[in-house]
């Protein structure tokens, strides 16, 4: 007989924000930055609904160079040299208005299916 699994639950989200905030290559202005990041969200009304944003830190995505480093997901839409203001930006074109801006990518995924 098989046990029941647990499983966690999440609230639904429409993009996830990783963000790199290893030590490398920003010496700690990463970790800044996701912390502001959880205020403008709330701020636009992206913190909950459908449209919400999820952010997540990570330690390391091996890029160490240019950062802050953020990524966009499901789009695939890498970014560098992220300060508040940049975010801001992307808050604004990208996440909301749905064209990535295009002189902070330095990566664009595929699109699924491609």
């Amino acid at each position: 007989m098989a046990s029941e699994v647990s499983k966690p639950t999440i609230k639904q989200y429409s993009k996830h924000l990783l963000v790199c905030v290893g030590p490398r290559c920003t010496q700690g202005e990463s970790e800044a930055l996701f912390q502001q990041l959880g205020s403008r969200l709330r701020e636009q009304g992206l913190d909950e609904g459908s449209f919400r944003v999820k952010r997540t830190r990570c330690s390391c995505f091996a890029v160490c160079k240019s950062g802050p480093i953020l990524v966009v997901h499901p789009d695939g839409t890498w970014y560098c040299n992220v300060t508040l203001e940049v975010f801001d930006r992307i808050l604004e074109e990208h996440l909301k208005g749905g064209k990535p801006v295009e002189e902070y990518v330095f990566h664009q995924a595929p699109s699924p299916g491609s």
